[in-house]
């Protein structure tokens, strides 16, 4: 389909591309690598006023460490993420969730902050930032805003952002020593969305025969129409051998207090079936990559 009738604006700054927003309120889009909003604008189900292009604006780009946290700069591509020694040194489950968007033409085009503003409760990165207690820094024409990724999702392709402001930057906390990850999806092809996935890290004490998953934090992919963070299975875990029965039964909770969608892909049943086993095979995976 052709998209409906747009004006469309490229600045050369941050500050202009704000201008532009203030100015054009909620009638405005953000683009930035276009690989989640093209196809809505083809489909017309986004049609707004204005696009705004910020997809050059170096502003936007770039990874550093920071105090505490690692800062990715919103239009940061998933290729660079992926690439990136500091996030595989310091925030592994970022990386390992992200070498599994989509396929290579699209980690080189989409970005990372448009990824986690598109917010669709099926793409990988929502649930990373969840489980992580990432924090999305916001800008507008008058002035910056810091939410927490909990906070951040609101419903199906909803956010907490405002008209007049972009996502500029993300935060992701470094959780040190000791700690394991992986990400695990189950999706019909290599491009497909994910019917369910399962964001795990889990902090592991003790040696040999001795060791035991102290913590964990695990985000559901598709579970619902926000990010789901499984509070029931973080509960559970503490204890627990990293190859032991204990993992399987907390892993058991992984569905407890969601909603599931359904659709042609999946039935809510089985989707909770999917993010039980899924859970347990990441959080055992998670644990055993902990030296010890």
């Amino acid at each position: 389909m052709i998209p409906a009738t747009f004006d469309y604006v490229r600045p050369a700054t941050l500050e202009d591309a704000l201008g532009v927003l203030a100015g054009a309120g909620d009638e405005a889009k953000v683009l930035s690598g276009g690989q989640s909003l093209l196809p809505l604008l083809r489909l017309r189900l986004s049609y707004p006023s204005v696009l705004v292009d910020v997809g050059r604006l170096g502003e936007l780009r770039g990874i550093r460490d920071e105090d505490g946290h690692v800062l990715i700069g919103a239009g940061t591509t998933h290729d660079e993420v992926v690439r990136s020694a500091i996030v595989n040194a310091e925030c592994p489950l970022v990386a390992l969730a992200t070498a599994t968007v989509a396929d290579p033409a699209v980690r080189h085009r989409g970005t990372f902050g448009g990824s986690l503003a598109h917010a669709d409760p099926a793409g990988d990165l929502p649930a990373v930032a969840v489980a992580l207690d990432m924090e999305l820094v916001l800008r507008s024409a008058s002035g910056e805003r810091v939410v927490a990724a909990g906070d951040f999702f609101a419903d199906y392709l909803e956010t907490a952002m405002e008209p007049g402001e972009i996502l500029t930057a993300v935060r992701v906390p470094k959780l040190g020593p000791g700690w394991g990850y992986h990400y695990e999806k189950f999706h019909r092809t290599a491009q497909a969305w994910a019917i369910v996935g399962v964001a795990a890290a889990v902090r592991v004490s003790g040696s040999g025969g001795e060791r035991r998953v102290e913590q964990a934090r695990v985000g559901l992919t598709n579970m619902g129409s926000v990010p789901v963070r499984a509070t029931a299975v973080e509960a559970a875990v503490p204890g627990a051998g990293p190859d032991g029965s204990g993992l399987r039964d907390a892993a058991g909770l992984a569905a407890d207090g969601t909603s599931p969608p359904s659709d042609l892909h999946a039935s809510p049943g089985y989707r909770s079936h999917l993010a039980r086993v899924l859970t347990r095979r990441a959080l055992s995976a998670a644990a055993l990559a902990v030296q010890g």
